[in-house]
Order: structure tokens, then C-alpha cells, then sequence
């Protein structure tokens, strides 16, 4: 099990450690790989959130941009402005905290102007996919508000992931210590408290099918950074394609990839996780009880 430590957000602490804390993730997108479309309608969206919360999610994580492979999310002809993004998200945020004013926040962006607006409703926590490399100002923003943040390691942008090279296990893990590092490097250097930052793999985030099981199986290396580990597994493609045999040869379609998800996931917790980010909320605080039980014991 990680070390028990602190997570600093922006108004509030969180203990990490003593158990798995479950973030559950809604996308009030039209087009996310997982749920997109059915979150895009503000009342939808928090209602979820409000399921989501009943069924043991200790935080929440928003997303009002699709990050999926293929995207232009992160580079200058991105499809969603910041006005956009806020004008989707902003309703939610509100309309959570006030039905349940303690309710811990994450917004998933990279847009400095979103992240401002978001923090500035009442949102505790910016997860940044990129690592706060395709806004430069997303940092200052963090640092000014006090943000708790989650720093990802991505290879390259969406658009591009399909055509990145292979690269072997020594090879792709140094590059994920490597990318982290110079991420929290940043992060500290704009004024980010240490204690403030939460460290993410980026698992399916540039890397190649079966570059992900190797991450994950020494992903508990990354505890050496010295920051907890969060990490998002949940129905990611990998997963469909290892079930193809089991489903005619063909990738499982994402509704079909949540037991998969789950046996990931318990995977990632038992490897150092600290926060896992899922879509199915009650299985995955199932199944992390039993992980933190098995880490448990002596």
C-alpha cells in the first residue's frame, strides 16, 4: 500500500493511503470514448454526478473536452474553445456544490482560462493531461489558486498517437519517470506546493496497446518520483483489443470492457495507486476494498 501522506487542494486536505479513493468520471461531451453525449445536458450531468456520489465516489472528475486518440484537443485548431469548454462546464460545477457543497471536484482540462473559471466556482482540483505543457500559463493559474493537480504523462497529442514508435519496457518507463519529473519540476518552479501535486502514468495517453501492460506492471516503480500515483484505466481501448478472441476477433466495444476495467484497476491499486479514476462507480469501491485488504495484510 502507498505511504500514508496528505493531498493539499484548494481549500481542504485529503488523506491518501489508508484506502483507494475512488474518483468517478462524467463527460459532459458529445463525443468522449466512453460516455460521450449522454452527460451533455447540465441536469443529466449532475444527476450522474449526484449517482455517482451515493455509490461511494470520493471525488468527482469533470471533462468538458474529449482527449480520445484522434482528437485536436492540445493543439492550436482545437475543436472546443475555452468559452466552449466553460459554457459546458461551469452549470455542472454549480449545480453539484449546490446540491452538495462538500463535494470534491476535479475539472480535467488544459486550458489556463477554463481551469481559472472552474477553480473560481468551486472546484478543488485541475487535472491536466498534458502535464501543464499545452497551456504554459496552466501552472501560474495553480499556483495563484492554490489548486491541487494531477500532472499526466502524455506522448505527444491525440491526433498523433496513432503513429508513435513502439518503444520496449526500459525504454517507455524512463520516458514516463522522465516526462513526470520535468512536469513536477515545472509545477514546483511556478509555485505549485509539493504537497499539492498528484502524479498520473497516462495510461492509453500515447502509449501503444500493449506499451500500457508494461507500464502497469511496473508501474509501482513510479512511487519513487515521491509523489501518490492516480491512475485512469477505466474501459480504455488496450482493454477491448486483449478481449477480441472473446468477442469474435474483434475489439470489445466499451460497453463490454468493464470487467476488464475492473481487473485493471485492482491491478493499478495493488502497483502503487493511491486514487483510481473510473466511469462505473459501486464495482470499482467493490473491488478496491478487496485490493486495500490484500495490501493490508502482513
Amino acid at each position: 500500500m502507498p505511504n500514508a501522506t496528505t493531498w493539499r487542494l484548494r481549500t481542504r486536505a485529503l488523506p491518501l493511503g489508508a484506502r483507494t479513493l475512488i474518483m468517478g468520471v462524467v463527460n459532459v461531451t458529445p463525443d468522449s470514448f466512453s460516455d460521450g453525449g449522454l452527460f451533455l445536458d447540465p441536469e443529466a450531468a449532475v444527476a450522474r454526478c449526484m449517482q455517482c456520489l451515493d455509490e461511494g465516489a470520493d471525488l468527482l472528475d469533470l471533462g468538458a473536452e474529449s482527449t480520445r486518440p484522434g482528437s485536436r484537443a492540445g493543439d492550436a485548431n482545437a475543436t472546443v474553445s475555452a468559452e466552449e469548454e466553460q459554457a459546458r462546464l461551469l452549470p455542472v460545477v454549480e449545480g453539484i456544490l449546490k446540491a452538495r457543497p462538500h463535494a470534491v471536484l476535479s475539472v480535467d482540462t488544459y486550458k489556463a482560462a477554463t481551469a481559472r473559471a472552474a477553480l473560481a466556482a468551486g472546484a478543488e482540483i485541475l487535472n491536466d493531461v498534458s502535464g501543464f505543457t499545452w497551456d504554459p500559463a496552466m501552472a501560474e493559474v495553480c499556483a495563484q489558486l492554490g489548486a491541487g493537480v494531477v500532472l499526466a504523462h502524455t506522448r505527444g497529442r491525440p491526433e498523433e498517437w496513432a503513429r508513435q514508435a513502439k518503444l520496449e519496457p526500459d525504454t517507455l518507463l524512463a520516458s514516463v519517470r522522465e516526462g513526470l519529473t520535468a512536469h513536477m519540476r515545472a509545477a514546483r518552479a511556478a509555485g505549485v506546493a509539493e504537497d499539492a501535486i498528484v502524479i498520473d502514468p497516462g495510461y492509453g495517453f500515447g502509449k501503444r496497446l500493449d506499451e500500457n501492460y508494461a507500464l502497469l506492471r511496473r508501474q509501482g516503480e513510479l512511487l519513487a518520483l515521491g509523489r501518490p500515483l492516480l491512475v485512469g484505466v477505466s474501459r480504455k481501448s488496450f482493454l477491448g483489443h486483449t478481449l477480441a478472441p472473446l468477442f469474435g476477433g474483434k475489439a470489445a466495444l466499451v460497453n463490454a470492457r468493464e470487467a476488464a476495467s475492473l481487473a485493471a484497476m485492482t491491478a493499478a491499486i495493488l502497483n502503487g495507486a493511491s486514487i483510481v479514476r473510473v466511469h462505473a462507480v459501486r464495482p470499482a469501491v467493490e473491488a478496491a476494498r478487496i485490493a486495500d485488504a490484500i495490501l493490508a495484510r502482513p
